[in-house]
């Protein structure tokens, strides 16, 4: 028989599983570390005619708590926790990779802004903010053709960790929002649970800023939202970067066969004001054609082409947007798993086109895809207000505005470029989801039509809303009101002290 004490001790650790409390044994000590062991979970029930799996209960630690929580942090999740901290508030920026700039430098999709033809009106911020600071540390190329800047992506990961350190963020990378946690009796959030290395875990917030891009935690909360029919989703994109480019020969080529705006319309089919057709664009399309007659390529990679970015003078072509899918749902895991792999295979056929038509790639290899494939549309939140693509053609005010942005579409067929000066003013209200308080979503998707969404999916729009998102997070906070309760004019003064122009 076991001693009274031995006997208890195994009780209570049966009790401690039996809850899923998490439990560290120190077997030995070593010069090598201590050898550890975890406690597995209890078993949970299994209902195999449902399809779940039930969890038991379990005690989650806390892993951090402040004021206001940004999750996601590409252009607008930077912007939201650079805003939010520049109004006094403690910040955490919780991002699922490695680093922050999202589609910058997951993606490898170069430009904040593209679109800089003569005559574009911006709303300053944050957004510039970025690109300049790019450009001081020598992380910035000119874009062709245009006054745009081309941002190195992996050099941008350097920039965003400079602007986070300096600015007293507290960032928590490689972490996955799975869930979120309510004030009881209330539809105010309070927290989130996550997961990473670290296992299971919860952070604490006053505000949440959902900035998953895919409106993950309005999702997870219960807001409503919109989802694309699959079959006009737009295309998911693999980006890819080569070596091995002679710089001089390629420019040649190009000022040799000059492509413009129009030439998209071969395979887009896209609704334009005319101004855009007559001029260049950085855009490479018939060349496949021309592959494709080779029999280089297959016949059906119809989905070649696309655009160009920078050439270094190493030889090396950036950003190059020329390998899309279709019909798949980004929020699907084994519709994404499908594309990142056809994306790859695509990506592949480019380059050995690029390599047999063009010239100056001949001797072309392919030096790295991005860390994830590049997503346009997904979710968008049913939202206080609703933008609508008039909204975005009409230079719309409204009396919430948090930011100008500029007559820019680019998306399911329309392609409108603000070389007229044309700008609309967004409104906080597409950020506010309608059934939850206290988080705010802001980036590509925000509330509104197709069309506006054409519109406020591109980078800068996203630092715009993230922009707005941050300073009004923390506004609410120093009023001690809710976020959907927030005066405008508090959250307008504070945009406008952080150098937003607003009208």
């Amino acid at each position: 028989m076991p001693s009274d004490d031995k006997y208890l001790a195994r009780i209570t650790r049966m009790i401690d599983r039996g809850v899923g409390k998490r439990l560290t044994f120190t077997r030995k000590n070593t010069n090598e570390g201590e050898v550890l062991q975890h406690t597995p979970p209890a078993a949970g029930e299994m209902d195999a005619e449902q399809g779940v799996y039930i969890e038991p209960p379990k005690a989650l630690p806390i892993l951090a708590s402040c004021e206001v929580l940004v999750v996601g942090a590409g252009p607008a999740g930077l912007s939201a926790a650079l805003a939010a901290r520049r109004a006094g508030a403690d910040v955490v920026l919780l991002e699922r990779y490695g680093c922050f700039g999202g589609a910058i430098t997951t993606v490898g999709m170069e430009t904040l802004a593209w679109y800089r033809y003569e005559g574009t009106i911006e709303s300053e911020g944050i957004g510039v903010e970025m690109e300049r600071r790019a450009a001081a540390m020598g992380g910035t190329v000119k874009w062709p053709y245009n006054d745009s800047e081309c941002l190195d992506a992996d050099f941008f990961k350097v920039v965003a960790d400079h602007l986070v350190r300096e600015s007293g963020i507290r960032p928590i990378l490689h972490c996955y929002a799975v869930d979120v946690i309510f004030e009881e009796g209330s539809n105010r959030l309070k927290g989130i649970v996550t997961e990473s290395k670290s296992g299971r875990q919860v952070v604490l917030a006053q505000r949440i800023i959902d900035c998953t891009g895919d409106a993950d935690i309005a999702h997870l909360a219960g807001a409503s939202y919109r989802k694309t029919p699959k079959d006009k989703m737009l295309g998911m994109t693999t980006v890819f970067n080569a070596s091995g480019v002679d710089k001089e020969r390629f420019l040649e080529y190009t000022e040799a066969k000059p492509a413009t705006y129009a030439d998209w319309s071969r395979t887009w089919q896209q609704q334009t004001t005319g101004k855009e057709e007559v001029l260049r664009s950085p855009y490479l399309d018939k060349e496949f054609d021309e592959a494709r007659a080779l029999g280089v390529i297959a016949q059906d990679s119809t989905n070649l082409g696309g655009s160009w970015s920078s050439l270094t003078e190493a030889g090396e072509a950036n950003n190059l947007n020329l390998a899309h899918m279709y019909g798949y749902d980004p929020t699907d895991v084994m519709d994404l798993t499908k594309a990142e792999m056809q994306g790859r295979a695509e990506a592949l056929q480019a380059l050995m086109a690029l390599k047999t038509v063009v010239p100056g790639f001949e001797k072309a290899k392919l030096r790295n895809f991005g860390m994830t494939v590049g997503v346009r549309d997904s979710r968008k939140i049913i939202g206080r207000y609703n933008l609508t693509g008039d909204d975005v053609k009409s230079q719309a005010k409204f009396d919430d505005s948090i930011g100008i942005f500029p007559e820019f579409i680019d998306g399911y067929a329309v392609l409108i470029l603000p070389s007229t000066g044309r700008y609309f003013e967004v409104p906080y209200g597409c950020m506010v989801p309608l059934e939850v308080d206290n988080l705010l979503v802001a980036g590509r998707c925000v509330a509104g039509d197709m069309v506006s969404h054409a519109a406020m999916r591109n980078m800068m729009a996203c630092t715009v809303t993230g922009q707005g998102a941050g300073a009004a997070a923390a506004v609410s906070l120093q009023r001690n009101v809710t976020t959907a309760n927030v005066d405008m004019a508090d959250v307008q003064q504070e945009l406008q002290r952080q150098g937003v122009r607003l009208h």
